[in-house]
């Protein structure tokens, strides 16, 4: 039950802070005053969309919060642990929309989504706003309400997860068959990208070192010349090598170490270059020995490359990557191989997954058609009782036999009505007024309440289109709605708001610069007052007010 709803900064609401309570209470007020700025307050601190547009003149940001008791509300208990944002048996609920158009939500002061809010939301609050009735013309809102009634949600569940997996099934079957047209072609062209790969020797296959000896073949010529000439400049040449050089140095410096014996030093540093000089020039003649130009390899490495660079810019990947291009194309022809051993797969799991379907199918048809005889008296009783005396409420439950598998089942359903004796039962479109509308859907809420586990239902002029002695019956039927849940209505009609346990009323103040509502709990005296300025319009007499007394006492002692 919601115990509180506190608002600040929206709209045409500069501060509010409702205390509520347990019943049917019902809201009031001139047009235009402010009434439906609550219900867009709950909307938005149970996930509806929000902007910077809500938020009123002057203020920095709006914010909702909302407190509820959760004693009787054992589904969102159950959400609230699932997700482990439970506190005790109470919740609350926050919604901050910032003057940059971004908001942020809270369950239980932990952030939260707005998908959140939405799941928790519905198990909180029914809200049935001004057009609800109208939804009633369509097809999956009455296979909605006829599935709510008779339970159907676990029926529903493991139907559609059947169905979704026989349409995955046959979505890969289908993809398969049109690709069996094709496969002739594709097996051909993935045989010959592959051989043209194959002849790379792909198990030896090393693009970096083919380079790299390409490269030095390439420069053979170079790298024999250079070498020779290093090898003369550092030993060979007797006259000039740094060899024979090094050789004067240590004389030199032998020859005067007797004198001075700090060169003894300089001269084993030298003897050390020497060493290594003499090793290195012997390494660099056996390289020079064993290199030789080879045309025919040069021949073959350049041909190899052309292939390579020539089959890495027919498929777009680097030349290293054409080992991997290969086993890719390899795997692609195993695919195409087990297409026919998929296919054969897929028809037996579409068969038996068809056959589940329709078991199942069945059954759930079998209990839409037993709750249907037992709902469509329900709504015609109380449909009569709601000012339409010849009306006959029935539900058409129409089956495919044989059908593809559908979501929701094979059964199409209508709600039909017959306004007047001896006409036949027709659809709500093509018969029920607006009027006619409103009162069979409040009496499908009436009839189906035993079903709902949600604690609180809000109703924003569903009495619309009617008055007189039937919107007293309405009044009623909302307030027997009341008995065991939290039950608000928004209405204009002075019978149904007599029939209220609590009534609030909505004022705006037009003195200030920025208009402004608030809403006030009416005690007995005002709402006398209240009900009778709903009656009688600006001059209230004292019949008015007898008249008003008068209906706040007949609802009490129904009661």
């Amino acid at each position: 039950m919601l115990l509180n709803l506190n608002i600040t900064g929206l709209a045409v609401v500069e501060s509010l802070s409702l205390e509520l309570q347990h019943g049917m209470s019902v809201l009031t007020g001139e047009t235009g005053a402010g009434k439906s700025i609550l219900l867009t307050a709950l909307g938005l601190a149970l996930g509806d969309r929000a902007d910077s547009s809500y938020i009123r003149p002057g203020s920095k940001r709006a914010e909702i919060n909302l407190e509820f008791d959760l004693s009787d509300a054992t589904a969102a208990m159950q959400w609230l642990q699932d997700h482990e944002l439970d506190e005790d048996e109470h919740c609350i609920i926050r919604r901050i929309i910032n003057s940059d158009g971004r908001s942020k939500a809270y369950i239980n002061n932990r952030p939260a989504t707005l998908q959140a809010l939405q799941a928790l939301s519905e198990k909180l609050i029914e809200i049935h706003g001004q057009h609800a009735h109208l939804n009633l013309l369509h097809g999956e809102e009455q296979r909605r309400l006829l599935d709510s009634s008779a339970d159907n949600g676990k029926r529903l569940q493991n139907l559609n997860a059947v169905y979704t997996n026989w349409k995955t099934f046959q979505t890969e079957q289908q993809q398969l068959i049109n690709a069996a047209d094709n496969k002739a072609r594709q097996e051909e062209l993935l045989s010959y990208q592959l051989h043209e790969l194959q002849q790379l020797e792909l198990a030896t296959f090393d693009y970096s070192a083919l380079s790299d000896e390409h490269s030095r073949q390439a420069n053979i010529d170079n790298i024999l010349s250079s070498g020779q000439q290093q090898l003369d400049l550092l030993y060979e040449n007797e006259q000039q090598s740094i060899n024979q050089m090094l050789n004067h140095s240590i004389q030199a410096l032998t020859t005067h170490s007797g004198f001075a014996p700090e060169l003894q030093d300089i001269n084993t540093l030298l003897e050390e270059a020497q060493v290594q000089i003499e090793e290195a020039c012997h390494q660099l003649r056996r390289f020079l020995e064993i290199q030789e130009a080879d045309p025919m390899r040069m021949e073959w490495l350049e041909s190899q490359l052309e292939i390579i660079h020539g089959l890495s810019r027919k498929h777009q990947v680097k030349p290293e990557e054409l080992p991997k291009l290969a086993e890719d194309l390899q795997q692609q022809l195993a695919s195409l191989d087990h297409d026919n051993n998929r296919l054969e797969f897929l028809a037996g799991e579409i068969d038996r997954l068809r056959c589940e379907y329709h078991q199942q199918a069945s059954a759930l048809t079998e209990q839409r058609q037993k709750t249907a005889q037992q709902l469509q008296q329900k709504i015609s009783t109380v449909v009569q009782e709601l000012g339409m005396p010849h009306g006959e409420f029935s539900i058409h439950i129409e089956t495919l036999p044989d059908s593809d598998p559908k979501f929701n089942g094979l059964d199409s359903i209508e709600f039909r009505v017959s306004t007047n004796p001896g006409l036949p039962h027709r659809a709500l479109a093509k018969v029920a007024s607006g009027g006619e509308l409103s009162r069979i859907s409040l009496a499908i809420q009436v009839a189906t309440l035993h079903n709902k586990t949600v604690p609180t239902m809000i109703f924003d002029e569903v009495d619309a289109g009617i008055g007189g002695g039937i919107a007293e019956i309405v009044g009623q039927k909302l307030r027997s709605l009341g008995r065991n849940r939290q039950v608000m209505c928004v209405t204009h009609l002075p019978q149904v708001a007599a029939q209220a346990h609590h009534h609030l009323f909505v004022v705006k103040n037009n003195q200030t610069e920025i208009t402004s509502s608030r809403v006030e709990t009416l005690t007995d005296k005002q709402r006398t007052q209240e009900i009778a300025r709903m009656l009688g319009g600006i001059h209230i007499t004292d019949q008015t007010l007898a008249h008003a007394h008068e209906m706040l006492s007949s609802a009490s002692e129904k009661a």
